[in-house]
C-alpha cells in the first residue's frame, strides 16, 4: 500500500510541477507580449512624429523656395535696378534653400522608405 500512496504523491506532484511550468510559461509569453506591444506603440509613435517633423520641414521650404523663385522670375527682366537687385537676392536665397532641401532629403529619406509623399519633390532644381 505504501508504493501505491508513493505513486500517487509522485504523480501529484509532477502534475503539479507541470502545471505550474505551463502557467509560468503562459505569464513570461504574456509579459513578453505586453513588452513587444508597448515597444511597437512607441515605435510607432516615434516614427509617426518623425515623419511629420520631416514632411513639415520639406513643406516649408518647399514653400520658401517657390516664393524666391517666383520672385526671380518676376524681376529678373526689369527695366528697374532695385528690381533687378530684389530677383538677384531672390535667386539666391532659392538656390541655398534648394541646397538645404537636397541635403535634408538625402538625410532624412529613410523615413519614407522609397515612398516620398507626392507633394514633395525628391530635390529642387538650382535656379540659373
Amino acid at each position: 500500500m505504501k508504493a501505491n500512496n508513493m505513486k500517487k504523491i509522485i504523480t501529484f506532484i509532477v502534475i503539479v510541477c507541470v502545471m505550474f511550468m505551463s502557467t509560468s510559461c503562459l505569464a513570461a509569453r504574456w509579459l513578453g507580449n505586453q513588452y513587444d506591444y508597448a515597444a511597437n506603440k512607441i515605435d510607432e509613435a516615434t516614427l509617426y512624429k518623425l515623419k511629420k517633423e520631416v514632411e513639415d520641414t520639406c513643406r516649408a521650404m518647399v514653400a520658401s523656395y517657390t516664393s524666391d523663385k517666383l520672385v526671380y522670375f518676376q524681376y529678373q527682366v526689369s527695366e528697374n535696378k532695385n528690381e533687378r537687385e530684389w530677383a538677384e537676392q531672390a535667386k539666391m536665397r532659392a538656390n541655398k534653400t534648394a541646397s538645404t532641401y537636397n541635403n535634408y532629403i538625402l538625410k532624412n529619406d529613410y523615413v519614407w522608405s522609397d515612398n516620398i509623399p507626392e507633394d514633395i519633390d525628391s530635390c529642387l532644381p538650382y535656379l540659373d
